[in-house]
């Protein structure tokens, strides 16, 4: 009601909750990209894998300047880097922060160019000073400068967290590999559950997603040949198997803060 009758035109939101309002509106009644205003989407809090964006624009309208911010809590919130309209990137304020990327695993400082984790030096913030701050996340930082004229530094999208990585069977999976996996499907929806569990010493790992359109499960058929495409698809992606279990739309549960997409009950 506000977005319409506001004809509001910027949306700020973690991006499974601005897939959440598109779908809740959609139920509505609402077309976004016809109904609505929205042109401009600042997503962060939560990484947003290219599908995503992709799926962004499906239900937002392809018009949609979707771009990714990147800022934590520890660091001054948001406004540590963020997309311009060429979407190669997000730009660190460097007047603020100086990044470095290492070897998660070493410490060690990688080239520029090299994929590590990230660590932020925060030169403006008061109270709380930060002096090379591990973020855990995983990503590289961009030299050359933009397209758009800004010669600050971007960092690439996540790929993940250090801390978020699975070890399956001996295999390293994030789940943004499950996720650009899933999204590329048409016939299932952007929300899945990932749950990991041992039984009988071995490591399963079952995938919850849901169908995009109900009447997939009229056929048993139709729903066999999808779940199959799934599992041959991930196994590609992910190098090991995993259960697929495919739920009706809109069961799994929605956050309205960052979604929590992984449960390892190894860990209980």
């Amino acid at each position: 009601m506000y977005m319409k009758d506001f004809e509001t035109t910027l949306l700020v939101a973690t991006p499974s909750y601005a897939l959440h309002i598109a779908e809740v509106a959609k139920q509505m009644g609402i077309d976004p990209a016809k109904d609505l205003k929205v042109r401009i989407g600042l997503f962060g809090g939560e990484g947003m894998t290219e599908p995503m964006r992709g799926e962004m624009h499906r239900l937002w309208g392809k018009d949609m300047l979707v771009t990714q911010n990147y800022g934590m809590s520890e660091l001054m919130g948001p406004g540590v880097a963020g997309e311009c309209p060429y979407l190669c990137g997000m730009h660190m304020n460097e007047d603020h922060f100086i990044p470095e990327i290492i070897d998660p695993d070493t410490g060690e400082v990688l080239s520029p160019g090299e994929k590590g984790e990230l660590v932020v030096t925060c030169i403006t913030k008061e109270a709380l000073p930060l002096i090379r701050y591990r973020t855990k996340d995983i990503t590289r930082l961009l030299y050359e400068p933009c397209k758009c004229g800004r010669t600050t530094v971007r960092m690439e999208n996540l790929s993940g967290r250090s801390d978020d990585m699975l070890i399956v069977r001996g295999v390293n999976i994030f789940p943004s590999q499950i996720e650009e996996v899933l999204l590329k499907i048409p016939e299932i929806g952007a929300h899945y559950e990932i749950i990991v569990d041992r039984k009988n010493h071995m490591d399963i790992m079952e995938i919850k997603v849901e169908l995009a359109d109900e009447s997939l499960l009229d056929s048993y058929g139709k729903l066999g040949e999808l779940e199959h495409r799934i599992k041959n698809n991930l196994r590609v992606v992910l190098g090991i198997d995993a259960m697929v279990k495919l739920v009706t739309p809109r069961s799994l549960q929605r956050f309205e803060g960052k979604a929590k997409r992984v449960t390892d009950l190894r860990l209980q």
